[in-house]
């Protein structure tokens, strides 16, 4: 390295001025005849060796480690740190939540510095400038820029866009009452209770059902006992009910139901639309029964859903809407990763105080069970060779023209009982099923054969379902002696013709059907066109009447159909299943109504969805009128096929099963996270299907919320 060069250096401090060292600290010089102190040379640009590591050990010390500067510094950093204050602290939460508030409006206020000479030497102050005000908490003081507190044009737009998403949410499950609140079933027979008990009538009339529901175990930590509000059912003594939910059940007699009457203030009718639709009746009209043109509830037309839909399309393939969704996601699943990391132990040690609580003795409902596939291949094998031991020569189908007993249709495959195991059965879906939704139906029928599928797993057959019948005896003993455990199990109505209701509710009653532990939900399958070409329907408007009209009917007089009535009561609500990944071809540039629609092919995802979400929206107006349960729409969506049925399940339905393709729409799923929509997923059933295990998206949209 060449010695300092001792020409004089242009850049320099003249005298009298201040110089700027490394650390970018500013030193008055005054007239002192010391020549100013220059790190590099002019001529080469580089530094001298001896300066360079005086000024690197100088660099490697904390400011407040520089003895020039100890002194001022401790003083000045206690009494900054002493007089630091906030205003209006309550609201720092609300500014971060909100994301038109500036960094500005979330600074501290700093105390100003107590002389020139202190400003001088603290190396962090920076004097206020004279034509910007001083940032505080409160937007609301004048003192705020306006460029502060507005949101960017893009931000605004994106922002403006999310609300109206939401808004057109509420809308369409307003008007379909598939809120907890609409359903009567839902009512607090607490507060009901204290009603009564003050002398004033309850909002809403207790909710009562046969059988009664089981008595509860918990006891609320207040004066209000739940054995108070125990009178769920007039006619039901309390000596009759149980008090552990596995003992046996309480016998069902169909004869100790309530019927209500019929209701003469409405009636209904399919309009042109293909929607029923519910009108006053007026009774001074001539002649009587007519009814106003105008319906009593209002449910979106068909035109109304198309549009709005087109609107979300477009909102959630925004570019910016995509970069800010895809960001707030990842944003809270690091926010719950470092919550588990955080608190991951002090939870397990708060779960191993709470006496007699695990993960096996709190309840568990699962909510996506297709009643077909409700029972394991072990129990389903036992269950078929004791009926060949013990009733061989049961009739049980009419096939080639002519009876055969159970004996003989074994027979007829070169099969006996010894012969069967799980392996012959052949009900489980292994990898030969993958991206095959075809194999993947033949699983439900044991060992390939669709006459065992009718036998064993059918409702509706020679026997009259009473095979699938015991079973489900048998299921619902299991989930009862476990305590803790409930299904929903999935019922298929397939449209082709309007008496399936009542072949349905009959099973269920006939077979005394009914467990605490269990619900049901309807499944309707979108086969339009394998009716069609079997000549069962002329058009979708025949398949929405024999679905809907029956459920109009007892809604208006449950007398009319008094099982259907009596099974509804424990109906949730209704799902719409097939395969997602066929093609939807768009023959039509506008779609045709039902009563237009003879064509062979197959209504899309959106169509379908429509009609179920308008028919099931009238019909729950008016059973909540008459203070009848209510029904919800949770239909399969995101499984494959187009993400595009997964926006038209966020505008109608009240939940989803799968919702495997949201992470491939981040703005439609953050939509999701926001209003809390229900994802009911199978990872396992989707290894064998669709998306193998490890590429599953559960644990990241669990992690949101």
């Amino acid at each position: 390295m060449a010695a300092p060069d001792s020409t004089p250096n242009p850049l320099s401090t003249p005298t009298g001025s201040t110089h700027q060292d490394a650390r970018g600290q500013k030193h008055a010089t005054g007239h002192s005849p010391e020549t100013p102190r220059t790190p590099f040379s002019a001529k080469n640009t580089f530094y001298d060796y001896q300066e360079e590591r005086k000024l690197q050990q100088e660099d490697g010390k904390y400011w407040a480690h520089h003895p020039s500067d100890m002194a001022t510094a401790t003083s000045t950093a206690t009494t900054t740190s002493n007089n630091l204050t906030f205003k209006n602290v309550d609201s720092i939460e609300q500014k971060l939540l909100n994301p038109s508030t500036s960094s500005h409006a979330l600074a501290p206020e700093w105390p100003q510095q107590a002389s020139h000479s202190s400003s001088q030497t603290d190396p962090f102050y920076e004097p206020p400038q004279a034509d910007q005000p001083k940032p505080i908490l409160n937007e609301n003081s004048p003192l705020i820029n306006d460029e502060d507190t507005h949101l960017s044009e893009e931000l605004r737009s994106l922002y403006e866009s999310f609300q109206a998403c939401l808004d057109l949410r509420d809308k369409y499950i307003g008007l379909s009452k598939q809120r907890l609140v609409d359903n009567p079933q839902s009512f607090d027979s607490k507060v009901i209770h204290q009603s009564i008990a003050k002398g004033t009538a309850p909002a809403h009339p207790e909710w009562n059902i046969y059988p009664p529901p089981p008595k509860p175990h918990w006891r609320a930590n207040s004066d209000y006992q739940a054995e108070e509000a125990w009178d769920f059912h007039p006619r039901d003594s309390r000596d009759q009910l149980q008090d552990h939910p596995a003992s046996p059940r309480l016998e069902f007699d169909f004869d100790a139901c309530t019927l209500p009457g019929q209701d003469g203030r409405f009636r209904f009718a399919i309009d042109s639309h293909g929607v029923y639709q519910i009108y006053h009746v007026n009774s001074t009209a001539t002649p009587p029964n007519t009814c106003n043109n105008q319906p009593v509830f209002k449910i979106p037309t068909i035109r109304e859903y198309f549009l709005d839909l087109e609107f979300v399309f477009e909102a959630i393939s925004n570019g910016p809407a995509k970069s800010f969704a895809w960001r707030r996601l990842k944003y809270l699943e690091s926010k719950f990763s470092m919550y588990v990391l955080l608190n991951e132990y002090q939870e397990l040690a708060d779960m191993k105080r709470v006496s007699h609580r695990d993960f096996y003795n709190v309840r568990k409902v699962d909510t996506h069970v297709h009643h077909s596939a409700s029972m394991n291949q072990k129990h389903l094998l036992r269950f078929i060779k004791s009926k060949m031991k013990k009733s061989p020569d049961d009739v049980v189908i009419y096939r080639d023209e002519k009876y055969l007993t159970l004996r003989q249709v074994f027979e007829s495959l070169n099969l006996t009982a010894y012969d069967l195991s799980i392996d012959t059965l052949d009900m489980h879906a292994h990898n030969d099923s993958f991206h095959r939704f075809d194999k993947f139906n033949l699983k439900y029928n044991p060992i390939g054969e669709s006459r065992l599928r009718e036998i064993f797993l059918k409702t509706d057959n020679l026997i009259e379902g009473r095979y699938l019948a015991e079973l489900t005896q048998e299921i619902m003993t299991d989930l009862e002696l476990s305590k803790y455990q409930h299904a929903e199990y999935r019922l298929s109505i397939y449209g082709r013709s309007t008496d399936e209701w009542d072949k349905l509710a009959k099973w269920v009653i006939n077979n005394k059907l009914f467990s605490n532990n269990v619900r049901w939900l309807i499944q309707i399958p979108r086969l339009y066109d394998v009716y069609k070409r079997s000549g069962l329907i002329e058009s979708f408007e025949d398949l929405v009447t024999n679905v809907f009209q029956p459920l109009f009917e007892v809604t208006k007089d449950p007398q009319s159909h008094p099982e259907l009535h009596v099974f509804l009561q424990r109906v949730i609500g209704f799902d719409c299943v097939d395969d997602e990944s066929k093609p939807e071809k768009r023959i039509y540039r506008k779609y045709p109504l039902p009563k237009d629609w003879s064509t062979s092919q197959n209504p899309p995802y959106a169509y379908w969805l429509y009609y179920l979400y308008a028919n099931m929206a009238s019909l729950n107006n008016w059973r909540q009128s008459r203070h009848f349960n209510t029904f919800v729409l949770r239909p399969h969506a995101g499984e494959a096929g187009d993400p595009d049925h997964l926006t038209a399940a966020y505008l109608t339905s009240h939940s989803i099963s799968h919702g495997i393709l949201l992470r491939k729409v981040p703005a439609l799923q953050y939509l999701f996270y926001l209003k809390q929509i229900g994802l009911a997923m199978s990872p396992l059933s989707n290894n064998a299907l669709f998306l193998t295990y490890e590429r599953n998206p559960y644990p990241s949209s669990f992690a949101p919320g």
